[in-house]
């Protein structure tokens, strides 16, 4: 069932890779608003949107691991690659549940424990 690890894996790089785009280029808009729960105001405001664009390349960076490790790694590294940057997304999604909202447990955590206990056990 490498398969179902393989499409988890790609669902959390996906994931990531849309809140990157949504945090670094489109901080300022309803959509940003509504999906980080926080008035519009506070989004227009350049210190806020360059924190945003700040924690959203984090946020690519955690996708390009994700890439490197469905596409790039070599066999014997793939699934190293992938138990290691799997890991750092449950780590930000425990930490962010705690700091900010327990949602993140659900939007970013639950998918990624889904996909690391796939990559470990399936």
């Amino acid at each position: 069932m490498a398969i179902l690890a393989f499409i988890l894996t790609f669902i959390v790089m996906i994931e990531h890779i849309y809140i990157m785009i949504l945090e670094m280029f489109f901080a300022n808009t309803n959509l940003a608003a509504k999906t980080f729960g926080v008035e519009k105001e506070l989004l227009a405001n350049k210190k806020v949107q360059t924190l945003f664009a700040n924690q959203g390349l984090y946020n690519g960076f955690l996708a390009a691991g994700l890439v490197w490790g469905l596409f790039f790694a070599g066999a014997g590294m793939a699934e190293t690659v992938q138990i290691f940057f799997l890991s750092c997304v449950v780590v930000a999604a425990l930490f962010g549940g705690a700091t900010s909202s327990k949602g993140i447990l659900v939007k970013q955590g639950l998918p990624a424990v889904l996909a690391l206990v796939a990559v470990l056990f399936v």
